[in-house]
């Protein structure tokens, strides 16, 4: 109870000088477990006002440092989260998570590490793999050109371990389980984190809220929709989306696996009609009126719709 209320305290006297983003917002480290927090960021794609930040970092305390959670998408934004951590503990962080390659979630380990020279970086093996054959520099372009120039001093610090699907790691005080039931889901590098002592996931960006990211070539939606699907069976107290609100499935998780749910039934039923991505797009935005207004909608809609059709036509072969 004592450590509860400490770190309430630290957490009410952090809001004083909160992290201010002008004309986007204050943001902060919220308390969703004793010795849990998450900063929950702007939701939309990375651009000028938001310099880049866009994510929900995250971190546990335990008894003799700091595990981070997606440490967001630049140098800058690392350095904040860090700075962020020190107004609630001076704790050294002592290991980092990645919970996939898209770059909006983990550029931010450079620094991290460089505070913090011997901080380990887990990530799922694949990860570790497509960081070193491209994809770091695709990413830095991205948050470059997208921030106009604001990240240009972000440098790649790939992960050093890879961890497995159901894999037990002990770090500090605290207790993880890795999560990675399927070979692709949002991406084909996905590790949820289940920290046991909060029964809290971390899902990544298998699950966005207020938010509608990109599938890549390495997604598959069928299967994010079975990653989400083992999320919530697995019954925990919290889920951390990688981008909007945590709280219970209902809050975390169930808007949008009911989007996911939308777009393969138009794509399944369009298939069957022979119809084309954009001819199924009209019916299919009726469905999803609910959600017209989350971020990115308008860009993303279609290429979801494609993609979900692509897979339903590859499945019927």
């Amino acid at each position: 109870m004592k450590t509860a209320l400490l770190l309430l305290t630290l957490f009410l006297s952090s809001l004083v000088n909160a992290w201010t983003i002008d004309k986007v917002g204050q943001y902060q480290f919220e308390p969703i477990a004793k010795n849990v927090f998450v900063i929950h960021g702007p939701v939309g794609t990375p651009s000028v006002d938001n310099k880049g930040f866009m994510n929900n970092p995250a971190m546990i305390i335990g008894d003799q440092g700091v595990i981070v959670i997606d440490p967001g998408s630049a140098y800058h934004i690392g350095k904040k989260v860090i700075t962020e951590i020190e107004k609630i503990t001076k704790k050294p962080i002592i290991a980092v998570f990645n919970t996939h390659a898209h770059g909006d979630h983990w550029l931010g380990n450079q620094a991290i590490v460089e505070r913090y020279p011997a901080v380990k970086i887990y990530a799922h093996a694949q990860m570790l793999k497509q960081a070193h054959e491209g994809e770091t520099d695709f990413w830095l372009d991205i948050m470059n050109d997208n921030t106009q120039g604001y990240t240009k001093n972000t440098k790649a610090v790939y992960p050093t371990d890879s961890v497995a699907h159901l894999q037990k790691m002990t770090l500090d005080s605290e207790q993880f389980i890795i999560h990675s039931p399927t070979q692709k889901a949002h991406t084909d590098t996905d590790i949820m984190i289940e920290h046991v002592g909060s029964q809290t996931l971390f899902l990544g960006d298998n699950a966005i809220i207020d938010f509608l990211g990109s599938f890549d070539a390495s997604s598959d939606m069928h299967s994010n929709i079975k990653a989400l699907d083992y999320a919530v069976d697995l019954n925990f107290k919290n889920y951390v989306p990688g981008h909007g609100q945590t709280g219970n499935p209902d809050v975390a998780i169930n808007s949008f696996l009911d989007y996911l749910a939308i777009i393969k039934q138009q794509a399944e039923k369009g298939y069957e009609e022979d119809l084309s991505g954009y001819e199924i797009k009209p019916e299919a935005l009726k469905k999803l009126e609910a959600y017209k207004n989350w971020a990115a909608f308008d860009e993303q809609i279609g290429k979801h719709l494609g993609k979900m059709l692509q897979e339903v036509e590859t499945l019927d072969f």
